[in-house]
């Protein structure tokens, strides 16, 4: 005599083999349809009690114990690489960003405070450096600013839109002299050990602001002064591309030119009267600082350092050259009375002082 199969749900006798194992139970297809679902990750059938899933996802035990979490504040469900991590408890995107603005880690884009000056000179230099890959994370953020600050505030972190999964690094004003003596290299090496990349991304960029009373106090001056920055910087535009180590699209879409003139006050007139916006090869929306755009991001500390000295170098020359002089400059002359260090090693790096050229590490 046959065996009768039976349901170990309803207690009632199965017909032509319709039926599925659940938790290795034997359950009619009318007991399935009631009481289980379908896991939406391996295809397993599991009791609806037993689903660790939400309304609109179902899922078995093992599936959600390896790739899925819920968020510590608001409990919603997430795949285990769209939760964010603070303080070893995962979150959602919108909770952990409520956490972060609570806690100051990281600051709104918008975000601007009183500016600190380190450093004794008439020349300061904010820096805005990108990072990207490694989070928006708040652990990650609370880890450099203990580095940054440890003595004294200076730098903040924001959040910046134009970044897939990173941050920005803002500092303070900062004389070249204090800039080159700060712990750059340790926040680079943090960085790059959490897992941050800035060059090797297609989103990063460095951003160097001088305030413009460095260049002069007298406001029919700073602007002549300005002009012939603009004016270096159109003349010798296929320097400073390679320089940059950006792309000519990229260059285009976050540090535009302005186009070559005649004479330092027409390109400046040209930047004035044009619809440029901010994302300008030297932004001059600012009240208070010009702003260059031009680099990649970076986290090598060389390269840095050097982007800070060619700006340096770039504003001595526009200050003590007259329109004609600076007309006249040719790039190797510009190179050649160049001291700094780190900037002579990065230009023999690019090809770019006097056709001198040495290996080089890779840029980060």
């Amino acid at each position: 005599m046959e065996e009768k199969i039976i349901c170990s749900k309803c207690g009632e006798i199965i017909e032509d083999d319709d039926y599925s194992t659940v938790n290795g139970q034997i359950v009619c297809s009318e007991c399935i349809e009631r009481y289980c679902c379908t896991c939406d990750r391996c295809g397993a059938t599991v009791w609806d009690s037993d689903s660790y899933g939400d309304e609109y996802t179902n899922l078995c035990q093992h599936c959600y114990d390896n790739y899925y979490t819920r968020c510590q504040s608001c409990e919603s469900l997430m795949h285990i690489d769209d939760a964010y991590h603070y303080n070893d408890s995962d979150y959602c995107s919108e909770c952990y960003h409520d956490i972060c603005s609570e806690n100051s880690s990281i600051k709104e884009y918008s975000y601007k405070p009183e500016p600190i000056f380190y450093g004794s000179d008439s020349r300061y230099f904010g820096v805005e450096l990108e990072i990207d890959i490694g989070g928006r994370d708040c652990d990650y953020a609370d880890e450099l600013l203990e580095i940054a600050n440890e003595d004294k505030e200076h730098i903040y972190i924001k959040s910046d839109g134009s970044l897939n999964d990173g941050m920005e690094i803002v500092t303070h004003p900062m004389t070249l002299d204090y800039h080159k003596h700060f712990c750059w290299e340790r926040i680079m090496k943090r960085a790059i050990a959490l897992g941050y990349r800035s060059h090797q991304t297609s989103t990063c960029g460095l951003h160097i602001h001088v305030n413009r009373n460095s260049l002069s106090d007298n406001y029919d001056e700073q602007e002549s002064i300005i002009s012939r920055i603009l004016y270096f910087v159109e003349m010798h535009w296929n320097e400073l591309l390679k320089f940059s180590r950006r792309s000519e699209a990229t260059m285009s879409r976050w540090a535009s030119r302005y186009g070559y003139e005649n004479t330092p006050r027409a390109i400046l007139d040209k930047a004035k009267k044009g619809n440029y916006g901010r994302y300008a090869a030297v932004n001059l929306c600012n009240y208070s600082t010009i702003e260059f755009r031009l680099f990649r991001g970076t986290l090598k500390h060389n390269t840095l350092i050097a982007a800070l000295q060619l700006v340096n170098e770039i504003c001595n020359a526009a200050v003590f050259m007259s329109d004609d002089e600076i007309q006249k400059l040719s790039w190797s002359e510009f190179v050649s009375d160049i001291n700094d260090t780190e900037l002579i090693q990065y230009l023999k790096e690019r090809s770019l002082y006097i056709n001198e050229r040495i290996n080089t590490e890779e840029d980060i």
